[in-house]
């Protein structure tokens, strides 16, 4: 799907999509966090669905064409579910999916309390996705927190030889953990958890092809719409950071125009 080190923002709708695609990014993110957020008000502690992401995932890949990146968490069941999932993302135009060993309800990678699935378990859900051969599957670990990095590593390279095209050790940001990998992998660089320092030419000689970056747009997004409420609520009036004509520019309504007088 992708070749050298590629940074993968996080998006939350098509309106963000277009906006990431015209810095000139090549690959995106969806992040289930998000969209329990954003869709349904919720923490990331198992609200969501393979159907509520791959919904939101279809709006976005409708307008762009880039790759987009989304989460799968558990992949929603045992092992026929998680080939569902990877259809029903496949049928969402969705490029790749990482799927993760923490035992249903999962919880958000950065928070205490999280359990993983036994390797057997955790191993033939990898080999279920992979079986679809739909898209890039990218298999993710949360053994770090839990059971410590020789088992992340472990189960990292259990994935690979099931077939996982990528690995993603949560949590790992260190250049000793993320070496100990030794596997093509994801980085996860969420202002959630804990940011590594690194540069992008030790991430590509660690093995990192893909850095996400799940949360900084809504964060952004978050801070913004309270001071433009904050704003209308004490005076009446906002000072908003774009226009009008940026948003309806963005959305294409002059094409729409100009295709409209055609058909006139």
């Amino acid at each position: 799907m992708l070749s050298g080190l590629t940074h993968a923002p996080g998006v939350v709708d098509p309106v963000t999509a277009l906006l990431a695609v015209q810095q000139g990014f090549s690959a995106l993110h969806l992040s289930g966090a998000v969209v329990s957020a954003t869709r349904l008000g919720r923490p990331d502690l198992g609200f969501v669905d393979g159907t509520d992401i791959a919904d939101v995932a279809a709006q976005i890949t409708r307008v762009v064409s880039v790759p987009l990146i989304a989460d799968a968490d558990t992949g929603y069941g045992g092992v026929l579910q998680v080939a569902r999932t990877v259809e029903d993302y496949a049928r969402a135009g969705v490029a790749a999916l990482h799927l993760e060993d923490q035992v249903s309800p999962k919880r958000c990678g950065h928070l205490a309390g999280k359990e993983v699935l036994p390797i057997e378990e955790a191993v033939a859900k990898v080999r279920a996705a992979v079986g679809v051969q739909a898209l890039t599957i990218i298999a993710r670990t949360d053994a770090l927190s839990v059971l410590g990095l020789d088992e992340a590593v472990r189960r990292a390279h259990a994935f690979a030889e099931a077939g996982a095209d990528l690995v993603f050790v949560e949590g790992a940001h260190t250049a000793e953990q993320l070496a100990a990998v030794g596997l093509p992998q994801v980085l996860n660089r969420s202002q959630a958890g804990l940011v590594d320092d690194l540069d992008d030419a030790t991430l590509e000689s660690l093995g990192v092809r893909v850095v996400i970056h799940p949360v900084a747009a809504l964060l952004a997004m978050t801070a913004a719409a309270r001071q433009v409420y904050r704003d209308l609520r004490a005076t009446g009036r906002s000072q908003p950071a774009a226009t009008w004509d940026e948003l309806t520019d963005l959305v294409g309504l002059p094409e729409a125009l100009a295709a409209e007088r055609g058909y006139a």
